[in-house]
């Protein structure tokens, strides 16, 4: 009871509050758990071990089984089977089953009797020419899945034998059964696919079956065949090379088609990673190309190596040697091939995707291949000699005739063919207008980036011309292919992207790029045609391939050149970051050409004649209402005519006067300011007062869209008259009038807070999910919401961070394009039926602005007095003339354009100077001398001849008094 000092004697307490009883429980537990472990393992052994025991004297029994059958098959066909006739191929005959079952091709015997039987049944195929027959007898119908099975087992047989003895007697045995022809082997057809992947159950007979990553299938004996003939003398190889081909194509030609049991095999096994890995495959195999070029088998063979390489799964097989990597002679097989598939009139856009990104991946993996010239070769430079030693054994074990292949093989027309497979596919999405930029545009982009990425850092640059002739400039390929790409570029770059951060080019380089833009088309359409014999004759050198003759690379050139110069002008406009006339040649006026299409089309339509062909009765205060009903029944032809207006005052009477060019004037002018005006309901302002169609027209006006046809007609009688109509059109509208498409960079012009969010939602780092937005909008028109869905179902599908950059497109593209679609489309037919499409091409939407509204910069009174007349004796250097121009030189702007209003019924000048004013300005003396009574009289014009009336004022006061009097009363023509 008392403490001894021996600690071992203290009491052991669990500390987490369990008795020894419960850890007793616990232990006992435990050693109960591992008994029953310890049981089952024992009954697993066991039963393995009967399993095996079953299956070894199951083994044994069936050899012991084949040897009795194998000397049955001896007494009954012979040893070397020299009993076996014809008949002893057919259905009910016990030579094929007998020979089948026991076949073990590590026999030799059995070799021997297989041999024999592939030679027997040649030749009486040769003799008879009916295989079916010979199987079958007369009644295949009801035999057929009895033929079909032993066809394909022979067939087993037959690969087993050519695997284990494809050293000696290879060729023998392909020779034997490969080269039926193709009508008598359907069956053979029908399981070609399934021996190729499971002929690894065929290879052991050690009770494994690996059927999908074992053993290698037909695929890999078909390559091992044609490895070993490419090693033999080409004369004793020729003769089995045909079967062996005709053997792939039947393997491979079944895609498709049906019936087709085909399983999904293990790829390192198939026929792309087997036999297309085969050193210049249709040097061996020539028709073997051209059933593999065909559409259906290159769309899929493309498609299932494009899969490996997205998975960046490696299934080729090992190297033949160093000098033919597998890959590499993969890439040139495939390489030759693309060529005739791109060129068919079928061939798709997937396919092209597929083979840009399998052949991308390859040629990266290439060392870059040398120029063949041997003067650059001589000319290497010390750095290049300083190579490292891994690029050494790289140069040294490739191939030459291998990279001979794949550079031939990677020319102008597989590039080109490559990028109109690729805009084609992508030219249908553009057309429909309704959506933003597609997956299908981003996807053909980054594949022709892709491949022209690898292919110029691998290829020497004179493959790239080496189908252009040496008179075609070095430049032409790759604008064509820089100019469609960074156009695309320019479409998904928001503002902040392109003038803040300068992407993807700095604007330096923009600069630079614009500058030889203009050169480079300036020579394809002005210098480069001159050459016409050399292109003719260089289009003959291409063998016939019209489609890629310099002729067509000019045609192409020109086209992509001249969209690329245009967007970026476009960008330019919205906010200036290099000069207007870096745009434009020197020695070309578009203005004038422009002016003098619209003079030579005004004097063949007789718009300046004497009479009038229509003569139109105008109430001032219903100008549209009168306007519509009398110019909407006007045929084009009449449209273009000359067309005389009088004005009718409230009672009903006719205003005085006589239409000689300036009521008519007065009388578009009058028209556009009303029915442009935004109270009218048909268009809408922007925040900096630009107008464009309203979206919601339709609500106020039922006739809204014939109301958009007529104000297009007036526009376009308007410009094609020469008249000057104060309208400010929003940019993205007069994007339309050239039938242009509108992307997300033009949005700040009509919406600048709406493009913020959009740029935000692009820029947002977090979870966009989480914002809960749909693609759907909301319109909202006169207190009226509507919901509209982006996409079908678009209320159902969230914004995410994988498709927000869709989202904020079609956003940009239902507010710019979609929504004013109707009214756009309709104010463009009305305005085409004056002004032709060429005519407006020629400009950007800032310049068509000008030719609407003409410059909003000051009057150039220096041009004026140049294109003066004078009457009633005054002259240039009379002091009142003096007087007269240091007055309007003095004025403000506000009130030299009211006095171009005053005296011609525009506020703005001719384009192309007053020079072009017609009839030209003139001032003439009023009538009286130096009265009193005529001092006191204001000037007066007469607008319909740009006719200003004015007296011999004293002094400069006194005119600039009276003249600003004159041109702010709106009393008429006569003021006097």
């Amino acid at each position: 009871m008392f403490f001894t000092g021996d600690s071992s004697a203290r009491k052991r307490v669990d500390l987490g509050g369990r008795s020894s009883k419960e850890r007793d429980r616990q232990k006992l537990l435990e050693q109960t758990r591992l008994e029953r472990n310890q049981r089952l393992w024992l009954r697993q052994q066991n039963s393995a071990a009967l399993k095996i025991q079953k299956c070894f004297r199951g083994r044994k029994v069936v050899e012991a089984e084949r040897s009795n059958v194998r000397e049955q098959f001896s007494s009954t066909f012979g040893e070397h089977c020299q009993k076996v006739d014809r008949h002893c191929f057919a259905p009910d005959s016990e030579f094929l089953r007998q020979l089948l079952f026991f076949f073990n091709a590590q026999n030799v015997g059995d070799f021997a009797a297989l041999v024999e039987t592939c030679r027997l049944l040649h030749q009486f195929v040769r003799v008879n020419g009916d295989i079916v027959s010979l199987f079958a007898g007369m009644d295949y119908s009801s035999k057929h899945a009895v033929v079909e099975n032993r066809v394909k087992k022979l067939a087993f047989a037959c690969i087993q034998a050519i695997q284990q003895n494809r050293s000696q007697a290879a060729m023998g045995l392909q020779d034997s059964w490969l080269s039926l022809p193709k009508k008598h082997i359907f069956p053979l057809k029908r399981y070609c696919s399934y021996w190729e992947g499971n002929a690894a159950v065929a290879k052991g007979w050690v009770g494994q079956a690996a059927i999908a990553g074992g053993n290698a299938g037909l695929g890999w004996e078909c390559r091992e065949m044609a490895v070993i003939g490419q090693s033999l003398k080409a004369r004793d190889y020729n003769r089995h090379a045909s079967s062996l081909e005709h053997a792939l194509i039947l393997i491979i030609s079944h895609i498709g088609q049906r019936p087709c049991i085909c399983p999904n095999i293990d790829p390192r096994w198939s026929f792309s990673s087997q036999v297309l890995t085969i050193p210049f495959l249709w040097q061996l195999f020539p028709y073997l190309k051209e059933v593999f070029a065909t559409r259906g088998l290159c769309e899929h063979y493309f498609h299932q190596m494009a899969l490996c390489v997205h998975g960046h799964v490696n299934v080729l097989p090992n190297d033949i040697s160093r000098e033919f990597p597998g890959f590499a002679c993969l890439l040139g097989n495939i390489l030759e091939t693309a060529a005739v598939a791109l060129s068919l009139p079928d061939c798709s856009f997937d396919m092209a995707i597929d083979f840009a990104a399998v052949s991308s991946y390859m040629l990266e993996a290439l060392p870059p291949i040398k120029s063949s010239n041997k003067e650059n070769r001589e000319n290497l430079t010390l750095a290049e000699d300083e190579m490292t030693v891994d690029e050494e054994f790289r140069e040294e074990v490739m191939n030459r005739d291998l990279e001979r292949q794949i550079s031939n093989a990677i020319d102008p027309r597989l590039l080109l063919q490559l990028i109109n497979v690729l805009s084609r596919g992508t030219s249908l999405v553009n057309g429909s207008h309704n959506d933003g930029p597609h997956n299908k545009e981003v996807a053909a982009v980054g594949a022709i980036c892709a491949f022209l990425h690898v292919t110029f850092n691998t290829l020497p640059l004179e493959r790239l011309s080496a189908y252009v002739s040496g008179d075609a400039p070095g430049w032409l390929l790759p604008l064509a292919v820089f100019c469609p790409v960074y156009k695309h570029m320019l479409m998904i770059v928001d503002n902040e992207e392109f003038y803040e951060q300068e992407k993807p080019l700095s604007l330096k380089d923009i600069r630079a790029l614009i500058i030889i833009l203009r050169q480079a088309l300036w020579q394809l359409e002005w210098v480069i045609p001159a050459k016409s014999p050399n292109i003719v004759k260089s289009d003959t050198n291409l063998s016939g391939h019209k489609r890629y003759s310099v002729e067509f690379i000019h045609h192409r050139v020109s086209i992509v050149t001249s969209e690329l110069l245009t967007q970026l002008q476009d960008w330019n406009n919205r906010r200036q970051f290099t000069s207007p006339s870096d745009f434009h040649a020197e020695a070309v006026d578009g203005i004038f050409i422009s002016q003098s299409q619209l003079a030579a089309a005004r004097q063949r339509d007789g718009s300046h004649a004497v009479i009038a062909s229509h003569r139109f009765r105008i109430r001032r205060d219903h100008i549209f209402e009168d306007a519509f009903n009398q110019m909407s029944v006007l045929s084009e032809e009449d449209l273009r005519g000359l067309i005389r207006v009088a004005f009718v005052n409230e009672f009903g009477v006719e205003e005085a006067g006589i239409d000689g060019g300036g009521i008519f004037k007065d009388f578009m002018e009058n028209i556009t300011r009303a029915a442009f005006d935004v109270q009218y309901g048909l268009f809408k302002e922007t925040a900096d007062h630009l107008l464009y169609p309203n979206p919601g027209s339709g609500m106020i006006h039922e006739q809204h869209l014939q109301f958009f046809h007529f104000l297009g007609s007036v526009l376009g009688k308007a410009m094609f008259e020469g008249i000057l109509v104060d309208i400010p059109f929003a940019t993205f509208f007069l994007s339309k009038l050239k039938q242009k498409y509108n992307y997300l960079n033009d949005l700040p012009s009509l919406d600048p807070e709406l493009y913020r969010h959009l740029i935000f939602l692009k820029r947002f780092k977090g979870d966009i999910s989480k914002l809960e937005l749909y693609f759907v909008i909301v319109n909202n028109e006169y207190g009226e919401q509507k919901e509209e869905e982006l996409l079908p179902g678009g209320k159902d599908i969230r914004v995410t961070n994988d498709n927000v950059i869709t989202f904020i497109h079609l956003v940009a593209n239902h507010r710019l394009n979609f929504q004013i679609r109707q009214q756009s489309s309709h104010f463009l037919r009305g305005f085409q039926q004056l002004l032709r499409k060429d005519w407006i091409e020629m400009f950007n939407e800032h310049e068509l602005q000008l030719l609407i509204s003409g410059s909003l910069e000051g009057l150039d009174v220096h041009d004026l007095r140049s294109h003066t007349n004078y009457g009633g004796g005054y002259h240039d250097e009379h002091y009142v003339i003096e007087m007269f121009w240091e007055v309007l030189k003095n004025f403000s702007l506000e009130n030299q354009k009211k006095f171009l209003k005053f005296v011609t019924g525009c506020s703005r000048g001719p384009l192309l100077g007053f020079k072009y004013l017609e009839p030209q300005f003139c001032i003439q003396r009023a009538a009286g001398d130096a009265s009193e009574e005529a001092l006191g009289r204001l000037p007066t014009s007469a607008t319909c001849m740009n006719l200003l009336k004015l007296p011999p004022y004293r002094s400069k006061e006194q005119l600039e008094m009276k003249l600003i009097y004159a041109i702010n009363a709106d009393a008429g023509f006569d003021l006097s």
